[in-house]
């Protein structure tokens, strides 16, 4: 799965404006309602935020990725923030959170949701793609690193 076929730049955040978890996820879920891709934000938030409440998805190595399946949404779609000062995500390895990417995926629809989170989490094993990600100053810049790693 090719993330930035996904992805729009415009559902890029950095640095995302939130110290909290929730208000994190609240923040990735808005930026997709204002980009028109969300069918109903409300259902979508509580989607997501009832997954995190089952078990964090904070996956360690500064990553999270909370997500949801609901009818909010027609097909695929993802969120990304960079957070310049890292958030308590109650992560596996107990560091906090620099990068939460966030998909949001139709109830009916498990394939892609599937591939999406291992698209995701094989990534993000890559250190030195995880730095950059990281480190990066601006949505175009997350894009880029994102394109380029999947086109290598």
């Amino acid at each position: 799965m090719i993330l930035t076929q996904i992805l729009q730049p415009d559902c890029i955040k950095v640095p995302v404006e939130n110290q909290d978890k929730e208000a994190v996820i609240t923040e990735l879920v808005d930026l997709l309602d204002s980009n028109v891709l969300l069918l109903d934000r409300d259902t979508a938030l509580d989607a997501v935020m009832t997954r995190e409440r089952i078990q964090s998805t904070g996956t360690g190595a500064g990553i999270a990725i909370p997500h949801g399946k609901c009818n909010a949404v027609k097909e695929l779609v993802m969120a990304i923030g960079i957070a310049h000062e890292p958030i308590d995500f109650n992560s596996i390895d107990s560091k906090p959170v620099t990068t939460p990417i966030l998909p949001v995926s139709p109830a009916d629809q498990t394939g892609p949701h599937i591939q999406a989170l291992a698209t995701i989490s094989r990534l993000m094993l890559n250190e030195e793609f995880r730095q950059q990600h990281e480190k990066a100053t601006c949505a175009d810049e997350v894009y880029e690193l994102l394109n380029n790693q999947q086109n290598q």
